[in-house]
């Protein structure tokens, strides 16, 4: 059986995270991907920790299913290397700053006349458009300009950064899905188009129903710590060695809640029978729910919620996570032999299709090691053109 995109073929520009995580993506789900670094120095990811056997840790996870190929843009044969490269594929992606592109002659309106059907993907902070194009930017900062930050961390508490790159992962994401689309709209009319995703854009799009509290309320929302701030109960509690994360989203589960702590008089009490009476009375419900669970450890509370359907989980570390059983069992923590770092474990693909699954089928490349093949196979240059193009510093 072919992947799904195994008919696909990707010029990946992008560096560091969120470019990479798009085409990490489509790499896993069988897409050609072709990356194209600068010469020496390479993706900025590389030199980023830890390592292992030299190789960056950081690297390998993003740049899995990828084949690398060093070429010099700002050297004319090296703009025309490029320029033969992006005849021969379907979409192209990077995530330089606006204006990048074209000051190197190689924007979209002229890749486009190149390419027709070329679906061109650009990643950047702001997008294309509007008065901030320009501005640098980085997950950190997207995170603060989003509002993202001042809703996140404990109450009463100071703005804090999400633990992962949130403002780059879901940008890959976005532009991942946006390439997608236009592959399919392509099929129908035979045309490619740009797909142009900004950092802050996707951040805003995330925000749900803090966007939607403000505008319903007028309340500018603040960081709450563990709890939701319209479900109750919805949050951690402490046992008797350590915290559990308990949701009951609805009032089936606020009833089994209330049996599995003894506590069944709290059901249909005047002011905690409904999730907005029991928001109302916030205050009032915590410490009696709180209190019961104290008795207890972690995992008999994890037993007892568990026999009652009560959605729950301790609050792992990370350590915890890698030899989680249903982790493990969906292929999420996967092994691969890299040439320099030896082998080592990744987190595996999230996508599970039935008939067309994606593969982790590639570690990710040393810095240049497929030029050769790239173009031989893709432009039908041979060994010697190869070694004269090499020696005029072009890779």
């Amino acid at each position: 059986m072919k992947l799904a995109l195994e008919n696909i073929k990707v010029l990946d520009l992008s560096r560091v995270l969120a470019g990479p995580y798009a085409t990490m993506i489509l790499g896993d789900l069988g897409a050609d991907i072709i990356k194209v670094e600068m010469p020496v120095k390479g993706d900025d990811a590389r030199h980023y920790g830890p390592y292992l056997n030299g190789e960056s840790a950081y690297f390998m996870s993003l740049n899995r299913n990828k084949r690398s190929i060093t070429l010099n843009l700002k050297k004319p044969k090296g703009k025309e290397i490029f320029l033969e490269m992006v005849k021969k594929v379907d979409v192209l992606v990077e995530n330089f700053r606006p204006g990048t592109m074209e000051k190197l002659g190689l924007g979209y309106e002229t890749l486009q006349e190149v390419n027709p059907k070329l679906i061109y993907a650009s990643i950047s902070g702001y997008g294309h458009t509007g008065p901030y194009r320009t501005r640098p930017s980085y997950d950190a900062i997207v995170q603060a300009m989003s509002g993202l930050m001042s809703i996140t961390g404990q109450e009463n508490g100071r703005p804090t950064r999400v633990g992962t790159s949130i403002g780059d992962i879901t940008a890959g994401l976005f532009a991942a899905i946006g390439i997608l689309a236009a592959l399919n709209a392509r099929h129908e009319t035979g045309k490619g188009q740009k797909v142009d995703v900004s950092m802050l854009n996707c951040q805003i799009a995330i925000l749900e129903n803090a966007i939607a509290r403000y505008l319903v309320t007028g309340e500018v929302p603040k960081p709450i710590g563990n709890r939701h701030p319209s479900i109750v109960p919805f949050e951690s509690f402490e046992t008797s060695d350590g915290e559990i994360m308990v949701a009951a989203g609805n009032d089936v589960l606020w009833a089994h809640l209330c049996k599995a702590i003894g506590r069944e008089d709290l059901i249909d009490h005047e002011k905690f029978k409904t999730n907005p009476l029991r928001s109302k009375n916030y205050w009032e419900l915590r410490p009696l729910i709180a209190n019961e669970i104290k008795k207890k450890s972690t995992k008999e509370w994890q037993e007892i919620f568990d026999e009652m359907g009560i959605p729950n989980s301790p609050i792992n570390t990370i350590d915890k996570v890698l030899e989680n059983p249903q982790v493990m069992a969906r292929n999420m923590i996967v092994e691969i032999d890299h040439p320099i770092a030896g082998r080592t474990k990744i987190p595996g693909i999230p996508i599970k299709l039935s008939l067309t699954p994606g593969e982790v089928r590639l570690p990710s490349p040393c810095l240049g090691m497929h030029r050769d093949e790239i173009l031989k196979e893709l432009l039908g240059y041979d060994q010697e053109t190869i070694e004269e193009l090499k020696k005029e510093g072009i890779f």
